[in-house]
C-alpha cells in the first residue's frame, strides 16, 4: 500500500521480505557509521517488527522508499516518535542504499515525509536528530528546511537536533 508519493518515489509500509534489501543499508559499516554498530540480520528484522508497531500505534514509522522507475528498494524514510531529551516529538529519520546516494533520494522523500506530517498526521513540527559528526544528514535536513534547535547526549555523543514548524515566521499556519 503506497503511503505517499513524489515525482520519482512512493513510500509504503514496510514488509518483512524486504529484510534483504533494507540490511543493504542498515548492515553497511560505511552506512552505518554514525550508528554505534551496523546492524545483525536479526536487528534488520527487529527494526522492521519496530516500525510495523509504530503504524499501529501512531499510523505512521519509517516506511520503504522505493524508486518508482524500475520498482527498486532504495531504503526506508519517514516519521517515528523519538525521545529528545525529556519530550517525546515527532522525528523524520532516513537510511538511502549507499549506491544510491547523492542523488536526492533522501531528501525528496525527506521532504514528502514533512509535508505528510503537517498536512494528514497534523503535527505542528517536526525534528530530525543526529551526532554532531553526520553532516550528509544533517544537510538533509537543512534542505528540508530544518533549523538548529537544541544539542543533548545520547550513547555519551553530541546529538544535534533539527526542527521545522507548520507556520511561517509571524505564527501564521500554512494552508
Amino acid at each position: 500500500m503506497t503511503i505517499l508519493e513524489t515525482e520519482r518515489l512512493y513510500l509504503r509500509e514496510l514488509e518483512m521480505e524486504d529484510a534483504e534489501a533494507l540490511a543493504r543499508v542498515l548492515s553497511d559499516p560505511e552506512s552505518m557509521q554514525y550508528y554505534p554498530e551496523p546492524f545483525s540480520p536479526k536487528r534488520v528484522k527487529g527494526w522492521i517488527e519496530w516500525n510495523r508497531e509504530d503504524y499501529k500505534k501512531y499510523d505512521h514509522g519509517l516506511w520503504a522508499v522505493i524508486l518508482k522507475e524500475g520498482d527498486v528498494f532504495l531504503g526506508d524514510c519517514g516519521i517515528t516518535m523519538q525521545t529528545i531529551g525529556n519530550e517525546t516529538v515527532p522525528e523524520i529519520g532516513y537510511h538511502i542504499i549507499k549506491a544510491y546516494w547523492n542523488q536526492g533520494y533522501a531528501t525528496e522523500a525527506a521532504n514528502a515525509c514533512k509535508e505528510y506530517a503537517f498536512d494528514v498526521l497534523q503535527y505542528p513540527q517536526v525534528f530530525s536528530y543526529t551526532t554532531a559528526a553526520n553532516i550528509p544528514s544533517k544537510k538533509v535536513a537543512e534542505k528540508i528546511g530544518m533549523k538548529p534547535y537544541k544539542v543533548f547526549e545520547k550513547n555519551g555523543e553530541k546529538q544535534i537536533v533539527q526542527v521545522v514548524r507548520n507556520w511561517c515566521e509571524t505564527g501564521t499556519v500554512l494552508t
